[in-house]
């Protein structure tokens, strides 16, 4: 028998528009997809060279929970040179994507109850 948790799921909402977008694709209409948020083309080549080399540096286990340091200095330097914004790493968290960033910041600020 299952968990009532896991009798309550139901299929994304996000991925069953992502299917029908792609669907209509299919039968030959103009469409633009913006349920997923996953790009439309292909990792760029020095990104892809950056993750092999990660991996052979042995960066292929758990990270620190914000983010490696280096990594949250570098998105620092970006956001100053490309964008004009001063943060410090201590502000900067990194995640797997933005659902999961989402989540983690209502996880820390609403508690059981609470109206959102």
């Amino acid at each position: 028998m299952l968990s009532t948790l896991v009798n309550r799921l139901a299929p994304s909402a996000t991925l069953a528009m992502s299917q029908k977008s792609a669907e209509l694709k299919a039968q030959g209409v103009d469409i633009i997809n913006l349920s997923v948020g996953e790009p439309d083309f292909n990792t760029p080549d020095h990104i892809k060279e950056a993750a092999k080399k990660a991996i052979d540096e042995n960066y292929s286990r758990y990270s620190p929970v914000a983010g490696y340091p280096a990594l949250r200095k570098a998105i620092c330097d970006k956001l100053k040179n490309e964008n004009g914004l001063d943060y410090a790493p201590e502000q900067i968290v990194c995640s797997n994507g933005a659902k999961q960033c989402v989540c983690n910041a209502v996880m820390a600020i609403v508690s059981p109850g609470e109206e959102v």
